[in-house]
């Protein structure tokens, strides 16, 4: 089957309405198994007018599996049947008061033995969700913490890669392998100025056989 009818499929399994044909394209692509489920879930969201609710759904439960192992380790228990924890998750986002979008989402990945996915296919509908609002979402990864100073004076230098009425949603990490410059990744561009990579590239050409 073509990824654009197994994309249709998906869609009709997490819609809550009858109107099913016409798949809603989202505002950016997002690739790979996450991609296509977040896809989906955004376009059985968008018809039901519920993309708010659903992305609220996501980002708590996402917060959950991260604080809680016992919630993560539940949801990727290869020890319980699919049916039965397909069952066992429709009932708790009932009862939690999930979306009923967000309720099938988790089904279908139970069903499909895809909860593990899960982390990857939230990230990518948060990606989704951020470029609906005009977000454009950047991370920048350096060898010590950037300070105000310095935060300032990327965002203002990044924002020139922005269209008319977007804006940046910058996230900062730290990662002293680096040693030092930084690795910074917007939208679908990825520039890596880190002095590490500097330095194996000089050390690949000088070990390279002659």
């Amino acid at each position: 089957m073509a990824a654009s009818g197994k994309l249709s499929v998906l869609a009709r399994q997490l819609s809550t309405s009858s109107v099913t044909a016409q798949l809603v394209k989202p505002p950016i692509q997002v690739f790979g198994l996450e991609g296509r489920y977040a896809c989906a879930l955004y376009s059985a969201a968008s018809k039901n007018k519920v993309l708010d609710a659903v992305e609220k759904d996501l980002k708590g439960l996402q917060k959950q599996m991260r604080s809680d192992p016992k919630i993560r380790d539940l949801l990727i228990d290869p020890t319980t049947k699919r049916n039965v924890k397909a069952a066992a998750l429709k009932e708790v986002s009932t009862r939690v008061k999930f979306n009923a979008a967000t309720g099938n989402l988790l089904a279908v990945l139970a069903e499909n033995g895809r909860l593990g996915r899960l982390d990857g296919i939230i990230n990518a509908f948060s990606l989704i969700m951020a470029a609906e609002r005009g977000e454009v979402v950047c991370e920048v990864i350096t060898a010590k913490p950037l300070d105000d100073s310095q935060r300032k004076q990327l965002e203002s230098a990044l924002k020139s890669f922005l269209k008319q009425n977007q804006t940046i949603q910058l996230t900062a990490k730290v990662d002293t392998a680096l040693i030092g410059g930084m690795i910074v990744s917007i939208g679908d561009k990825y520039v890596d100025m880190s002095v590490a990579s500097k330095i194996k590239k000089y050390t690949d050409i000088i070990t390279a056989p002659v």
